[in-house]
């Protein structure tokens, strides 16, 4: 592919919570937020469409009321809310850039965000619009990375995009073992077999049956998104095998 040419036409990125820390141990830092907003028009300006889940890791995770004696379920929904927080966020510093972006959650609240329908989702990425995607599937039980599969696939995304903070996928940690192996490419069967931590099980079952590839990157190296998007030999790919 040229310079300006795009492997994919529509994506899915997969942004934790953590994404947004920069260098905070917890909630925002808008200096991140702005320069993933530019990165992410750099994506936009090629021609790309453009859908966001967005986690919330940096301000709330489920198993953290859950070790309190919360209930999963109430515990899981603290940790959606905390998803739309980031996706308010998110669309502000993209409409700073200039570029039109709706926030859709999958939790009615409709003060700040419009309900996921499915089609009008589509909508917004065939006129243009950057879709930020809220709330995981509404449900608890369900991390934002299955909401992220199954989002991708209902919206047409020819490719998720899941964005880490390490180099792609390892046989183990590398910021632990010094050891770990990486993977320029890997089967979704081989993920679940070694039990690797890219995404949750469902998550990658799910792609598999529907054959839908995964790219895992390193989020923070400026240009790494763009790319990932125009087929560069970035981070690792999860395919069939």
């Amino acid at each position: 592919m040229g310079p300006d040419r795009p492997l994919y036409k529509r994506i899915l990125l997969k942004l934790s919570g953590e994404s947004l820390l920069g260098s905070q141990t917890f909630g925002l830092e808008f200096e991140r937020i702005n320069q993933l907003a530019r990165e992410i028009r750099r994506v936009h300006d090629v021609g790309v469409q453009v859908a966001i889940m967005i986690g919330g890791g940096n301000i709330f995770r489920g198993f953290q009321g859950e070790k309190a004696g919360f209930s999963r379920a109430a515990a899981d929904q603290m940790g959606l809310l905390a998803t739309i927080i980031n996706g308010i966020a998110l669309q502000e510093a993209l409409e700073k850039e200039g570029i039109a972006c709706r926030h859709l959650s999958a939790l009615e609240i409709r003060a700040v965000a419009e309900p996921f329908i499915r089609r009008r989702a589509i909508r917004h990425l065939e006129k243009g619009r950057v879709v930020v995607l809220s709330a995981g599937l509404g449900s608890p039980f369900f991390t934002t990375d299955t909401a992220a599969a199954l989002r991708a696939l209902e919206i047409g995304a020819e490719v998720i995009l899941k964005a880490t903070k390490v180099d792609g996928v390892y046989s183990a940690d590398p910021l632990v073992d010094s050891m770990a192996r990486f993977y320029e490419q890997i089967s979704y069967e081989e993920v679940l077999a070694m039990q690797l931590k890219v995404m949750d099980a469902t998550a990658i079952s799910l792609c598999r049956e529907f054959k839908l590839p995964i790219v895992v990157f390193n989020v923070n190296v400026e240009g790494n998104i763009l790319r990932a998007v125009l087929g560069e030999k970035i981070g690792t790919l999860i395919i069939e095998s």
